[in-house]
């Protein structure tokens, strides 16, 4: 691929997240309208949902970082604990917590929907997937090679731009539909960036730069903090 084609997949990142939003918010939809099934059954099938449309392989991105970063070594040696296809304890450890954790806040989110949650529902995954953008944009690859090296030939100028539009027109469509709930996706966006900017110095100091398990690792870590995020504003009568 060339930088051009290269540059517009970077473009439509954020777009995959939101045709991922929408797959999740409408599987939630049928489950609780259409079926017989208890809350804990359907918070199990979208739980599952989610892993099977990412194939996995951003939880093998969390499990590898997850060991690099507990082996509490220089940068260099963090990478090599990262292509090492062993599974550590701590990967092992990490992805259980993660995934235990998403599977309780389903359960609650399944308890509280409402109609306007399967419109957040569809955010959250498209500002998982803006943040990759992002750092794709912005953070030098750790190495010379590998996934994140790839894309980064297409960071272009440009996508700050269209990641601006992607984020205002969604507020607008939000605002449009209900006012009030531009204060959930607000809540939603700056907990993206504060996130976003803890992740970036993690990082930048213990591995020196992206790489494809450090993307995956960052992209599922955000949208289990914005899912949580999801929770509290629906305990809070917020949405």
């Amino acid at each position: 691929m060339n930088q051009s084609s290269l540059s517009y997949v970077l473009k439509t990142f954020p777009l995959l997240g939101l045709l991922q939003g929408v797959i999740y918010a409408s599987v939630l939809f049928l489950l609780l309208s259409y079926t017989p099934f208890s809350q804990v059954s359907i918070a199990m099938g979208l739980w599952l949902v989610l892993i099977v449309l990412s194939g996995g392989i951003h939880l093998d991105g969390l499990i590898d970082t997850s060991d690099a970063y507990f082996s509490y070594r220089e940068p260099e040696k963090r990478l090599e604990v990262m292509e090492d296809p062993r599974v550590g304890a701590f990967g092992v450890l990490s992805v259980v917590v993660f995934l235990a954790g998403r599977f309780v806040v389903f359960y609650e989110l399944a308890t509280m929907t409402n109609d306007w949650t399967y419109l957040l529902m569809v955010t959250v995954p498209f500002l998982g997937k803006m943040l990759m953008g992002v750092y794709l944009q912005m953070l030098p690859a750790a190495r010379a090679s590998g996934m994140a090296h790839f894309f980064k030939q297409g960071s272009s100028r440009i996508n700050w731009l269209i990641y601006s539009c992607y984020l205002i027109v969604i507020g607008l469509l939000i605002g449009v539909l209900n006012i009030e709930l531009l204060a959930g996706y607000f809540i939603l966006v700056s907990s993206t960036a504060v996130v976003g900017y803890i992740i970036t110095g993690k990082i930048t100091k213990h591995f020196g730069g992206i790489s494809g398990d450090t993307l995956g690792a960052s992209s599922e870590g955000l949208e289990l903090v914005l899912w949580i995020v999801m929770w509290q504003l629906h305990s809070f009568a917020m949405v």
